[in-house]
């Protein structure tokens, strides 16, 4: 699949719908503020038809017997940007300013000395959006302390100077979230938009073909949840290309066994035909070798077809039967240790000790154990190595005085091909041992490792005592 392929839509893209919640958060964020915004302008507005309306009160008061003349009367209402003047004082309502003709239109009544913020509010929507045609009587105080000036104001007026206001803010506000939308938008994608880009990528070519894992994702140095998650994909992609080299190694490695399983059988069937003409001679030392033959050469054959078992995943079910462990664990530390004479093997298992068990699947389990034990105490204490075998737990104990697991080997350990102490090991004998122990119901356990050595616990469905 290629990278445009992998690509959203605009519609559908991170980066997008950041761009549109910016511009809309601003927005949103402006509205909030236009809404006081527009009634401080209302007010405002009011403020300054009552301030000229107090104005004209002042010069009609300075006029001889306060009597003007129909244009002084009708020049100070239009400087004032008002219909009529009145004054209002102990209970007695006096027209000082009026119109030649009579106010017509529906009348709305604002007292200012009791106005309170959601009236000014609602009133400031009112006219918002109603049609213009109304009449605005405006009270509020006078200049005279206890007298009240009345106003009359058509309110087409103060409806276009809101619808103004509101234009300029309008404009203002998308200038605004445009601007800061954009610069919000270009820090994201550089610094989020993008990185999750790459990784939602890498993490789509994975789903479409894991086998293809690419495993050269650049590490940041970034420590934000962006950066750790960048390093987190790229250790995931070579754990990953790991297992699918692992994979094919694996693969190949069951087609050469299975190559060189025909010609191992072969061999073997050849020597079980001369053990078979052996089994003819009378010489003593022949009769008594012959049955440690006769089993080691079925164990062989076993192996082969184990192997390939555990190729497909398959473990040989147990053929469980009472087995004296101290007889099995002696003839596999036999077998095993046959070229290490100079180990120290001490079998502290009473010889009574029995277990239901699989005499074959006990056979591998402490051969493999054995032979780990002999190499790694041998490498370490040379002619002083020893391993031990005895009870403890309800379980088999085998100790060796080796230099203890390195740290790679104990946190792989039972892994196929990654829990090898041994230099060149492919870790399959324990793997192989732990899955025999398991189908028998039992299990074996890194018990200590250290300088002093290393020490297994090896347990059947039945615990043993001595």
């Amino acid at each position: 699949m290629s990278d445009t392929s992998l690509r959203l839509n605009w519609r559908d893209s991170l980066s997008s719908r950041l761009l549109f919640l910016t511009i809309a958060a601003i927005l949103l964020i402006e509205l909030v503020i236009f809404i006081p915004s527009a009634v401080g302008r209302r007010d405002t507005w009011l403020d300054n038809r009552v301030q000229a309306a107090r104005i004209a009160a002042l010069a009609l008061e300075a006029a001889p017997s306060q009597l003007v003349s129909e244009d002084l009367s009708e020049e100070l209402l239009n400087n004032a940007e008002v219909v009529t003047v009145a004054e209002i004082g102990g209970g007695i309502r006096q027209l000082l300013l009026a119109p030649e003709e009579p106010v017509g239109g529906a009348m709305i009544t604002i007292d200012r000395t009791s106005e309170s913020f959601l009236d000014r509010l609602s009133h400031t929507v009112s006219t918002a959006f109603t049609p213009s045609g109304r009449v605005l009587r405006v009270v509020d105080v006078s200049n005279d302390e206890g007298y009240l000036i009345e106003i009359l104001v058509p309110e087409g007026p103060l409806k276009n100077e809101l619808e103004a206001f509101s234009h300029r803010i309008l404009g203002l506000s998308l200038l605004i979230s445009i601007g800061a939308g954009g610069l919000v938008f270009l820090l994201l994608l550089c610094l989020v938009v993008r990185p999750m880009q790459i990784v939602t990528d890498q993490i789509m070519r994975f789903r479409n073909d894991p086998s293809q894992i690419i495993g050269n994702q650049a590490r940041t140095k970034r420590r934000d949840e962006i950066g750790r998650a960048q390093n987190a994909l790229a250790d995931m992609e070579e754990v990953v290309s790991d297992a699918f080299r692992q994979r094919e190694r694996l693969a190949r490695l069951g087609e050469a066994v299975a190559k060189i399983n025909h010609d191992l059988r072969n061999s073997l069937s050849a020597a079980q035909l001369v053990s078979d003409s052996l089994s003819k001679s009378d010489d003593p030392r022949v009769q008594r070798a012959l049955p440690r033959l006769e089993r080691a050469l079925e164990r062989g054959i076993n192996l082969t077809e184990s192997t390939l078992q555990y190729g497909k995943a398959e473990t040989p079910k147990p053929v469980l039967q009472t087995v004296n462990l101290h007889d099995t664990v002696e003839e596999a530390a036999s077998e095993t240790l046959a070229g290490h004479a100079m180990l120290r093997w001490t079998n502290d298992i009473p010889p009574d000790l029995q277990a239901r068990a699989d005499p074959d699947h006990v056979h591998r389990i402490f051969a493999n154990l054995i032979g780990n034990a002999a190499r790694a105490a041998i490498e370490a204490r040379g002619p002083e190595s020893a391993i031990t075998a005895s009870v403890c737990d309800g379980g088999l104990i085998l100790r060796d005085n080796g230099p203890g697991l390195p740290r790679k080997a104990k946190d792989n350990l039972f892994q196929a091909f990654s829990g090898s102490a041994s230099k060149g090991g492919t870790g399959l004998g324990l793997t192989i041992a732990r899955d025999l122990a398991r189908i028998m119901g039992g299990d074996i356990t890194l018990k200590s490792t250290g300088p002093d050595g290393t020490c297994f616990h090896v347990t059947f469905e039945t615990p043993v005592g001595a």
